[in-house]
């Protein structure tokens, strides 16, 4: 069979037009040529595909199924030229991120949405972690850039950037003895367990003499809405909708709390592609505008 693409779109335009002379209008071809191509099209692949006896372009019941596939053809051309164009612009074919599982949700969706239409030629993998795993996975070189909370110096393997903050607070599950309290000191807070994330070489703030530690902030939250004992969380976390409904925030005029910064991650010495440099610029952006909502 010698059919070409050229011909499969005449077909199809005839088809969604209704006629050869509409098709070739909307075509900028002479009626003619669509005929002519689109009778070639048929000898070609041994099917009637319109119906002539009638005076519109009417396809056959074996037309109507060769349309859809003609159609699926015609998709998949216009995504590999589409695909052609972006590396032949010199955007990235594939890229892996890994991203802290604490980090917000809408600023993450919303980079996914957008990096999704900016480069949709693009084959994306995502990684998702503990603060610690993410950056593994760019030393192991599973990912080319990481995005988490700064938790510290990240050594000497890594180049990093500051991209914005992420508010934290106090939290409690409702039940709670410091949910009553009005106001809550540091004598209050040392009175109850209390829930810390763990990091090597990285000492979090500790203000009671029992504590528990875990490496997520998903399992801190957990146990503080089952009342295991207070933690210091992202706004993000405790507001997630497994959460929002089992957690207070408690206040504490004692207590100081930060801002949480957000870094990126690379290998020293890495050159960022244009696509890489564009996630940093809009995650940093994103964030911004996150922490002034």
């Amino acid at each position: 069979m010698q059919w070409t693409l050229d011909q499969l779109r005449q077909f199809a335009a005839a088809a969604e037009a209704g006629s050869f002379s509409a098709a070739a209008r909307r075509l900028g071809r002479a009626q003619s040529a669509v005929s002519t191509s689109v009778g070639l099209l048929e000898a070609d692949l041994g099917v009637e595909l319109f119906d002539r006896s009638r005076r519109n372009a009417t396809l056959t019941p074996a037309g109507e199924v060769m349309l859809q596939e003609a159609r699926e053809l015609l998709r998949q051309a216009g995504g590999l030229e589409q695909r052609a164009l972006s590396f032949a612009g010199g955007q990235d074919a594939r890229l892996s991120i890994a991203l802290d599982e604490a980090l917000p949700h809408l600023v993450l969706g919303a980079l996914c949405k957008e990096l999704a239409a900016r480069f949709p030629a693009l084959e994306l993998t995502q990684l998702n972690g503990t603060a610690t795993e993410v950056a593994d996975y760019v030393e192991q070189g599973r990912a080319s850039l990481a995005f988490h909370f700064d938790r510290g110096n990240p050594g000497p393997a890594f180049a990093h950037r500051y991209l914005g903050n992420v508010a934290q607070g106090i939290f409690v599950a409702l039940e709670h003895p410091l949910a009553a309290l009005s106001e809550v000191g540091r004598s209050d807070l040392a009175r109850h367990r209390q829930l810390i994330m763990q990091m090597d070489g990285v000492d979090e703030l500790v203000l009671s003499p029992t504590v528990w530690r875990a490496d997520s902030c998903y399992s801190i939250a957990a146990m503080a809405a089952d009342g295991v004992g207070w933690a210091i969380l992202p706004l993000n976390i405790a507001e997630y909708e497994g959460n929002r409904n089992a957690l207070v925030r408690v206040p504490c005029e004692d207590l100081s709390l930060p801002m949480l910064p957000v870094r990126t991650l690379w290998l020293q010495g890495a050159r960022l592609s244009e696509t890489e440099r564009w996630i940093q610029q809009r995650m940093g952006q994103l964030l911004r505008a996150g922490s002034r909502g």
